[in-house]
């Protein structure tokens, strides 16, 4: 038996998860990789420890934070990338389910300040974020089980008021309706969704994207803006 093959039967002893490493790793560059998730998980339990929470499976990456743990609602097996932030300002404000993961460079925030509105993110299980994304919420942002995105994702789900020219538009106030992405939906890379938009369940957006509108499950979009290109 290889010894990339114990070390799968390893982890599926200790997690329940069937993975396959890939036999072109060598062993030694595998063991280090295991070495960086074992620092992660340890960062991940010293934190929960810290706020006073029953430790589950956080894997926080080097530079990675969690503001506002006591208030966060998550599953099992959360990892945080290299420098990614995770900002939950009120009770219940993020609900994560199993197995996310969000990309290095990331932001995740239910509000811009504590001094604004502030918002409710919910994000369903087997989820994947990716790197340099941006999903900073003061109303409300649903991403269904399953999905995945690539990375540079925008999220949006606010409007600037800007119908006064006398009046700068920083202070004309702001509107939000809230963006719904359904389950198993495939983002990809530098997709921006604006506000007010639902995307249907098992829905694909191509890379550079700009949704400005809703469109129906299993919808294939493209382009700036976003109009359907195909169905599955």
């Amino acid at each position: 038996m290889s010894l990339n093959h114990t070390i799968s039967s390893l982890i599926f002893a200790a997690t329940g998860r069937r993975v396959s490493v890939n036999e072109d790793v060598p062993a030694h560059i595998f063991l280090a990789y295991l070495g960086r998730q074992c620092l992660a998980l340890a960062r991940g339990v010293f934190a929960q420890l810290v706020g006073a929470r029953k430790p589950k499976l956080l894997f926080l990456d080097r530079g990675a934070r969690i503001r506002g743990l006591s208030q966060l609602r998550f599953g099992s097996r959360l990892r945080l990338g290299m420098r990614s932030q995770l900002i939950c300002w009120s009770k219940s404000g993020i609900t994560i389910g199993h197995d996310f993961s969000l990309g290095e460079n990331s932001l995740i925030s239910n509000g811009f300040n504590p001094f604004g509105d502030i918002g409710v993110i919910s994000i369903g299980s087997n989820v994947g974020i990716g790197g340099y994304s941006s999903v900073c919420c003061a109303a409300s942002v649903s991403i269904g089980d399953n999905t995945i995105t690539g990375q540079y994702l925008s999220i949006h789900p606010q409007n600037h008021v800007f119908l006064d020219p006398d009046t700068p538009i920083r202070l004309q106030g702001t509107t939000s309706q809230g963006i719904d992405i359904g389950a198993d939906c495939w983002l990809g890379a530098k997709v921006t969704i604006l506000d007010g938009v639902t995307i249907g369940a098992g829905s694909i957006v191509a890379a550079g994207a700009v949704v400005t509108q809703s469109f129906p499950a299993r919808s294939i979009l493209g382009g700036v803006p976003a109009k359907v290109i195909g169905k599955r």
